[in-house]
């Protein structure tokens, strides 16, 4: 067996180790952006300035700044405020903020393009503007934003090895202690570039699957 062979699958139980760490901490991000998104972006559509002005900061800031300096806010910066969390919750928290400004563009994008008509109908048949939203415009406009919301979910899963500059043990975190140990950085960095893609690849097709579902 070709020593490089040999690495990978003398390394291989550790980078799938890391594998499912980034797995766990893209999941939990993407849920985090996914909530925040959908208020922000409703916020941004507020006839309210009070709540219309935040969201828009919210998301300029959040779309105008580094996500590593956003990492190192909530890992180093927010300890001196009296808010300390561990690497993985800090990495989470980081990148599931910093999804949620990208979500909210996306979801407000998606609510403009559901006629107006249909808020109009709901509301004449005694709905509420919340249950508007819930039960009339925000179905249809998932329609629309799925394929938006895909890639914005590869972005974070790629995105999700930043975490490693605070210390984060995923995916790149592993790679790197290997390498460090093995000094073949080729074959390992290759081989977590397949896990990415395969990582990747498989978001994408669950995408079109459901996609495709809800169009029958």
């Amino acid at each position: 067996m070709p020593e490089w062979l040999s690495v990978i699958v003398d390394n291989l139980p550790l980078l799938l180790k890391g594998a499912l760490r980034t797995l766990q901490l893209t999941s939990l991000a993407v849920l985090i952006g996914l909530a925040i998104g959908i208020f922000v972006g409703m916020g941004r559509l507020s006839k309210y300035r009070i709540i219309r002005y935040p969201s828009s900061v919210y998301v300029e800031f959040l779309r105008g700044t580094p996500l590593m300096v956003q990492l190192f806010l909530v890992y180093f910066g927010l300890p001196e405020l009296g808010l300390e969390f561990d690497r993985f919750t800090a990495a989470v928290i980081a990148l599931g903020i910093n999804s949620g400004a990208y979500v909210a563009e996306i979801v407000r994008a998606g609510i403009q393009s559901v006629p107006k008509g249909q808020y109009e109908a709901a509301r004449s048949l005694g709905m509420s503007h919340a249950q508007a939203m819930i039960y009339v415009i925000l179905p249809q406009a998932f329609r629309h934003i799925l394929p938006a919301l895909g890639n914005e979910f590869i972005a974070l899963a790629k995105d999700s090895s930043l975490a490693m500059v605070i210390g984060t043990v995923e995916l790149m975190r592993s790679a790197q202690y290997i390498v460090s140990r093995t000094f073949m950085s080729f074959p390992i960095y290759g081989g977590v570039a397949l896990i990415y893609f395969a990582i990747t690849f498989s978001v994408s097709r669950l995408v079109k699957f459901v996609e495709g579902r809800l169009k029958v």
